[in-house]
């Protein structure tokens, strides 16, 4: 597939690694020469010099021959504007990277389409999204449901007290369950697991269920859900506002910590149900004035990831079950999962998943990718006649660095076993480390 990525910032430049690392064929545009010369030097990928809502500077890229545009600058009109031109010249899809909410309201889809703009991606609005499933589902790190929670993938913290701590995973295989542990994360890694695997406390584990079994999960892995109330976050961020506006006020009570006063009186203006505290919530005095002991949650969404990661370390000292942290630099997200933060929210990993579920040329409306820093997890539509429905899984030599975990067929969920044949029609959920998605995305089409 013939992508063009418009703009070399973090989003940017994320995906165009991501997205050469899938052996696609990359384009990225940008003003910054430098920038362009430092990622042109690590990365299988073609850079063009030139500003994104030039007409001449996306003629030199090629968009009249590409399959997908992605406008991911700081500049939401930018954004638009290129993809508009972008549509104009011969791009068969675009994406533009948007900061509006209200671009969001279905009522201005049809604008949206004729200028040119086939999908938006928010990813603030993303990241509140997930932060309110982490409140939700708080005894997990990672949550996400197909066809109406037909199929879930639950990510878990494997403590002492679980039942299978310990367990090579042929042994647990053997036992009469409903659970695919499709993934390991273990120290600093992602491990596409064999039966010789061990199951060992701290893992976290990826685990592909069914929606009647939640509940027999979370006792399996030592956990239990806790009653969410009282939730402070420090830093009155545009995630902050989305994630107030979203959730229900009368389930969950919000204080919100800032330092800069501008945009506590912004904060109070748009949330005016929240109550906003003008101080710093680095400080440890400032937390117990403001009731740290008697919060259900913690949410750090400062504009640092280390202050982000820090402050949810204090809160965990002062007693707070569940801790969140925003954490963008990407390098620190396997650290802050070691020091048990809890739950880790990254917008570009959040932006990346959309844009991959477009690469699947799935509706994105009903499917969705899970936001990991070193692997990468789908839901693929097998198309008829595809080397998948050959014979069952256990017959079809995959990659080791992939595994199917479940499938949804005629509407219903169900996990995916050696025996398992897959039909045409069936959407698979698939696991695999990262780069190696275009190897199994063959066997489905």
């Amino acid at each position: 597939m013939r992508i063009i990525v418009a703009g070399a910032g973090e989003v940017g430049v994320h995906l165009a690694r991501l997205l050469s690392q899938e052996e696609q064929d990359i384009t990225l545009i940008d003003k910054d020469a430098e920038k362009l010369r430092a990622i042109d030097s690590t990365c299988n990928l073609l850079t063009c010099t030139g500003n994104p809502i030039s007409f001449a500077a996306q003629r030199s890229a090629g968009v009249e021959n590409c399959d997908l545009f992605i406008a991911v600058t700081p500049y939401e009109t930018e954004n638009v504007i290129a993809c508009e031109i972008a549509k104009s010249l011969g791009a068969h899809k675009t994406v533009a990277r948007i900061d509006n909410y209200e671009f969001m309201d279905s009522a201005n889809r049809e604008l949206f389409l004729r200028l040119g703009v086939n999908n938006m991606i928010y990813p603030e609005y993303l990241a509140a999204l997930e932060i309110k499933t982490a409140l939700e589902r708080n005894w997990v790190r990672h949550w996400f449901e197909l066809h109406g929670g037909e199929i879930i993938v639950v990510g878990v913290k494997l403590r002492d007290n679980a039942r299978i701590a310990g367990m090579q995973l042929k042994d647990f295989a053997r036992q009469e369950h409903n659970f695919h542990v499709s993934a390991i994360r273990r120290h600093h890694q992602i491990i596409i697991p064999r039966g010789d695997d061990r199951l060992e406390p701290n893992d976290i584990l990826y685990i592909t269920t069914t929606s009647d079994h939640v509940d027999e999960l979370r006792d399996l892995c030592g956990k239990r859900a806790h009653p969410m109330r009282q939730i402070l976050i420090m830093g009155a961020s545009r995630i902050a506002i989305r994630l107030v506006n979203l959730v229900d006020s009368h389930r969950f009570k919000f204080k919100i910590i800032e330092m800069d006063r501008e945009r506590c009186i912004k904060m109070s203006e748009k949330c005016p149900e929240v109550e906003v505290v003008h101080g710093d919530a680095r400080d440890t005095d400032t937390l117990r004035d403001e009731g740290i002991a008697d919060m259900d949650a913690f949410i750090a969404l400062s504009e640092s990831s280390e202050t982000n990661i820090l402050a949810c370390l204090s809160a965990k000292e002062m007693g707070v079950k569940k801790t969140i942290a925003e954490v963008e630099n990407i390098q620190f997200i396997s650290e802050a999962e070691n020091l048990n933060i809890g739950t880790i929210i990254n917008k570009k990993l959040l932006a990346s998943s959309g844009i991959f579920q477009l690469l699947l040329d799935s509706d994105s409306n009903d499917a969705r990718c899970l936001a990991l820093a070193d692997a990468e997890v789908a839901e693929i539509e097998v198309k008829p006649k595809s080397k998948i429905t050959r014979g069952a899984v256990k017959d079809l030599s995959l990659p080791r660095d992939v595994t199917l975990a479940g499938l949804v067929r005629g509407g219903r969920g169900m996990l995916v076993g050696g025996n398992t044949v897959i039909e045409a029609g069936d959407h698979v959920v698939v696991f695999c480390l990262q780069g190696a998605l275009h190897k199994i995305e063959r066997l489905f089409n």
